[in-house]
């Protein structure tokens, strides 16, 4: 089982970096913008660019007492005379004669670096902008006293296109997760730009609203398997190219040994997550996703599922609905825990809920799916990709689209009608006792406002226009508003 709602409330409550450690790094990033604006280091300070997880939306909580930390670059017009190694020594004498960072200086061979008490640290490294003329860019290696050629905004371009690419920020919740299972397993080593290169690498814009990508589970499954099959067609390394600079081998940051390791390990763990997506017990599933991740995933369910037994949640699930589908507040918090496989038939009709009135095809009917994206706003460019069970917050909305089994578009000859179901109390108190028929919005697509906390549904009809028949009609999609 995927477990959809699961992995949502794993990655906000484990693994992704929560706002209060956010918000203490951006100050933290932007007092030391300030200092050396202020300072009187020599070079002429042209601009600051994030890099690395920083900038791509990695990073990941402290595990086991590692900090995590933000790499910034600071632009510096080329300084007549200097090294490379002057740009790095010069950089941490300043932050040295600080009373405030001379206790958390330190430096490292293409940056300087500033721990904080606790969990974080930042990475500064001077970015030489037309040492040579020209537009070129370059680190500085203090180490061997050389410039090196970089683009670090256009690989940040590159992980946003893939990302793009997987839909709903999948290739970025990926990342995070194999960055957590990095942390906590410690089985293998692999930096982590070339992990994310690799990873970005097995996604491309053929994948583009396709059903392996529709949610974390199934996107993790998906980049797993391809970047397994990809490293058991090597039996070593592989080059793997820098996306903004081909020429530069990431490659070659893992020893042979290290690589056999990583080989072998992803080939575990990709047959691990088969394992547990396959998994059809709700219990025994959760245990093979511990097995992966560890026992912070699916903790809430667990200890649910200690206090009663499944009969007992459909029965508790029973008790919390009415004929008339004015079900408890609490409903919403079981489903979240336990998914949506535990409302009985009969939640999908309730009586308020009318009946389509077109004539039913006589032959096999098409098969119909809804996607949807949550978005602030109903005009917004783009959104995040919601399945169905998966809970959202009452505010903003939803875009949900009517496609063809496998993706496939709905052509012109056929229109979508929609029929939208709200449930819960808080709904029925304000009126909302819906459960009619709608037309699109744009095309085979329909926008719904969230408002009201419950368990809502939507489904999608397939209607032929020549002749008014229904040819197909899509399973509900279940909107769960917390």
């Amino acid at each position: 089982m995927k477990h959809v709602g699961l992995f949502k409330t794993f990655l906000s409550d484990v693994v992704e970096l929560n706002a209060t450690r956010l918000d203490q790094l951006e100050a933290s990033v932007d007092a030391i913008k300030s200092f050396i604006r202020g300072s009187d280091w020599e070079p002429k300070v042209k601009g600051f660019l994030s890099q690395g997880s920083w900038a791509q939306k990695t990073i990941i909580k402290p595990i086991a007492g590692s900090p995590f930390d933000a790499d910034i670059l600071v632009h510096v017009a080329h300084v007549e005379g200097w090294e490379a190694k002057d740009y790095i020594n010069s950089l941490k004498r300043v932050f040295s004669a600080s009373s405030i960072y001379k206790d958390k200086v330190s430096s490292f061979s293409h940056c300087v670096t500033i721990t904080y008490a606790g969990e974080r640290k930042i990475d500064i490294a001077p970015l030489v902008i037309d040492r040579a003329g020209g537009t070129t860019s370059e680190v500085c290696n203090r180490t061997t006293n050389a410039f090196e050629e970089t683009a670090p905004a256009a690989y940040t371009q590159w992980f946003n296109e893939r990302n793009g690419y997987s839909g709903g920020n999948s290739f970025r919740k990926v990342t995070r997760l194999l960055k957590y299972l990095r942390g906590i397993k410690k089985t293998f080593s692999c930096p982590s730009v070339l992990l994310t290169t690799l990873l970005g690498e097995r996604i491309t814009w053929l994948d583009k609203d396709l059903t392996r990508f529709e949610d974390v589970p199934s996107a993790l499954q998906t980049i797993m398997g391809r970047l397994d099959d990809h490293l058991q067609a090597n039996t070593t390394c592989p080059v793997v190219a820098n996306p903004s600079r081909p020429a530069e081998d990431f490659g070659k940051l893992l020893s042979e040994t290290a690589y056999t390791n990583f080989r072998s390990f992803v080939n575990k763990y990709r047959g691990w997550i088969d394992e547990a997506i396959n998994e059809e017990d709700f219990e025994k599933s959760i245990a093979a996703w511990q097995r992966v991740f560890g026992d912070e995933f699916g903790k809430g369910a667990v200890q649910r599922l200690a206090k009663a037994s499944l009969s007992e949640d459909i029965s508790v699930a029973a008790n919390l609905l009415s004929s008339a589908a004015q079900h408890h507040d609490n409903l919403v918090d079981l489903v979240r825990d336990l998914g949506t496989r535990i409302l009985p038939a009969w939640f999908y009709r309730p009586p308020h809920l009318h009946q389509p009135t077109w004539p039913r095809t006589a032959g096999t009917p098409v098969e119909v799916y809804v996607t949807a994206a949550h978005v602030m706003g109903k005009n917004d460019a783009s959104g995040t990709r919601v399945v169905s069970g998966d809970p959202v917050p009452g505010r903003g909305g939803l875009w949900f689209e009517a496609r063809l089994w496998g993706g496939a578009q709905i052509a012109d000859t056929h229109r979508v009608e929609w029929r939208v179901t709200n449930t819960g109390m808080a709904a029925f108190a304000q009126g909302q006792r819906r459960g009619d028929f709608y037309g699109s919005s744009n095309g085979n697509r329909r926008y719904e406002s969230l408002a009201w906390r419950g368990v809502h549904f939507v489904e999608a009809f397939l209607v032929r226009r020549s002749d008014g028949v229904l040819v197909g009609q899509s399973v509900p999609f279940d909107v769960v508003i917390e």
